[in-house]
């Protein structure tokens, strides 16, 4: 049964239309993922829209001017906004924000007229626009309003009528790209955009209120559909909200257009939101670091998460953080998940080892002004990750730095029970004690357990022991970092330098950072950390030995061959250290781990 007309629409009235068609796409998130194939059929589409509308509904509040309230959601939904349809829908947003009268309330001709206006803000977002669409189907929708502009001063037979010329534009999407017809489907970003007129219509119609604290507590869908190798052009889908003065669309898209495919600049001259597909995230924020302040960044692995949903190869997932130091390789091997640091320089950040690599690093540690900071992943980015892999694996282990050592075992324990609670998987969380290599080879340990068929009872149960049985040193050039860093009194790291100290600093058995020893030379320094370890290892079984350094590859090599000849085995990795290390101990550092069978 239909209310009475609504002929003027006021800001609490919008966005309770706003807020049914966003439950219209939460409802219809897991079917729109399971018809994705474009860009890439990477089956996350319903999800980017679901998650994007969830952060506006989370974060806005209606006002009864409407014009506040949508620029207000416009707002929202840029900060929010995840995935190409995400940010293409944020950039309708913020058009029809922009372009809709300063009113309190809105006639159905102040309407069109915005939506035909905020058509061009899409497409000047998007690099190369595609037909067949999501923005074909918003411009056509837009078109077919603004021809009704004189037919109707009820906004629900203008939604109305309209809706069906949107069902049409739909359909046609299969038939004007290959990938659609091959697929048999119509555009996953358009078919999320059709859903949400629904629900604006839906509300025009019965004028039900939406239950927003319901809303608020969506769950945003993991899709199980994968993708094929041959369809990924750019292994990287890369995000980042920058803030800023006189931000250019068209420069930071004349920027960035050789670095991928799949970019959408979208947003104000004040706050801008990118993303690309691309081989490279590290030299993009290069690129992008100076035009204003990177507030947010996200960056997916599309092959990882390919292999993971196609190809996993066991029934346990293993997650650490970027600390642990493991090369690409052997993560890919054993499908190990790593969660990035965060490394802060001012107000920018970047996230450990994906958009700053360690080289980037050292050069703007000679020439920022501000010294960095680093900070541990969040419990969101703990949770979205715990999600993903619950809908892929039997059962979760996470292995993460020394809870001494950062906040990171503690977010991370927090979502693995959150996600445990909801899904019924088993998450174990367990606190290495260790960092870097020490990090790095007991998770190593782990994985080649899984390898040869124990089961997650038998390695949770293992691991206690296995971090027992482990011992790490570190020798550092300079006390000058660990003096930046706030981890020594200026008053004793000035006495170091007057000296001549490298310091050697152990990881001990409760996971905290200890001196060790102050010999005056970097050869005293790699003899003593080798001569310690000889004394742990006498008489004793070795599993195995990791060595990880700041661009010191000299006293890496001379370990790795010093420790073969004693155990007559080869590292299981040797490998520079990340970024986040670096800003406590500084370039040429060198560690070495150990652990016992």
């Amino acid at each position: 049964m239909k209310t009475k007309k609504i002929i003027e629409l006021d800001g609490l009235q919008f966005f309770n239309c706003f807020l049914t068609g966003a439950g219209k796409i939460f409802d219809d998130q897991h079917y729109i993922n399971k018809i994705n194939v474009f860009p890439v059929a990477d089956a996350d589409t319903g999800t980017n829209l679901a998650s994007t509308l969830r952060s506006i509904v989370e974060t806005t509040r209606a006002q009864e001017n409407l014009k506040v309230t949508a620029l207000g959601i416009a707002d929202a939904a840029l900060a929010g906004a995840r995935g190409n349809s995400g940010i293409i829908f944020a950039q309708f947003l913020y058009g029809f924000s922009t372009e809709v009268a300063d009113k309190e309330k809105i006639d159905t001709l102040d309407f069109v007229l915005a939506i035909k206006k905020a058509v061009p803000y899409v497409y000047e977002a998007i690099a190369h626009p595609v037909e067949g669409t999501m923005v074909s189907v918003i411009k056509e929708w837009a078109d077919y309003v603004f021809y009704l502009k004189e037919k109707y001063e009820d906004f629900y037979n203008l939604l109305q009528t309209s809706l069906k010329q949107a069902n049409k534009s739909l359909r046609e999407t299969t038939g004007k790209m290959d990938k659609l017809a091959r697929a048999k489907v119509v555009d996953a970003g358009a078919k999320g955009f059709v859903d949400f007129l629904e629900g604006m219509t839906d509300y025009l119609k019965e004028g039900r209120q939406p239950d927003v604290e319901s809303l608020k507590s969506t769950v945003i869908e993991i899709s199980n559909e994968h993708i094929g190798h041959d369809k990924i052009t750019f292994r990287y889908c890369t995000e980042a909200l920058i803030r800023g003065k006189d931000l250019d669309k068209e420069k930071i898209k004349s920027l960035l257009n050789n670095f991928g495919d799949s970019l959408v600049v979208a947003g104000s001259q004040n706050k801008m939101r990118i993303h690309v597909h691309t081989d490279s995230p590290w030299l993009l924020f290069e690129k992008i670091n100076h035009l204003g302040t990177i507030i947010s960044q996200k960056v997916d692995d599309m092959v990882f998460q390919n292999e993971i949903a196609s190809h996993a190869r066991f029934k346990t997932a293993i997650v650490t953080d970027s600390s642990c130091d493991i090369p690409e390789k052997l993560l890919e091997k054993y499908q190990i998940q790593r969660i990035p640091l965060n490394i802060h320089f001012g107000d920018t950040f970047y996230l450990d080892g994906i958009t700053m690599k360690t080289e980037q690093f050292y050069e703007m540690l000679k020439v920022s002004p501000v010294y960095p900071t680093t900070s541990q992943p969040s419990y969101k980015e703990f949770l979205n990750r715990y999600n993903y892999l619950s809908s892929h694996y039997n059962s979760i282990i996470g292995i993460n730095l020394s809870a001494r050592l950062s906040g990171t075992w503690q977010n991370s324990v927090n979502a693995a029970d959150k996600v445990s609670d909801q899904t019924g998987k088993v998450i174990e969380v367990i606190n290495s004690k260790k960092v870097s290599c020490g990090l790095g080879l007991i998770t190593i340990r782990a994985a080649k357990a899984l390898e040869r068929g124990m089961s997650h009872e038998e390695i949770v149960a293992r691991l206690p022991l296995w971090i027992l049985k482990t011992k790490q040193y570190a020798g550092l050039r300079t006390m000058k970092y660990l003096m930046k860093s706030g981890r020594i009194t200026t008053g004793k790291g000035l006495v170091g330098r007057i000296l001549g100290v490298k310091p050697i600093v152990e990881i001990d058995k409760n996971g905290w950072v200890t001196s060790f020893a102050k010999p005056l030379s970097e050869g005293k320094s790699r003899k003593r950390i080798l001569n310690e370890m000889k004394k742990f290892m006498e008489g004793r079984r070795v599993w195995g030995y990791a060595i990880t350094h700041a661009d010191n590859q000299k006293s890496a090599r001379w370990l790795a061959e010093e420790m073969e000849k004693l155990t007559g085995k080869k590292p299981e990795f040797i490998q520079q250290a990340t970024p986040v290390l670096g800003v406590h101990v500084g370039p040429g550092v060198i560690s070495l781990a150990v652990t016992l069978e």
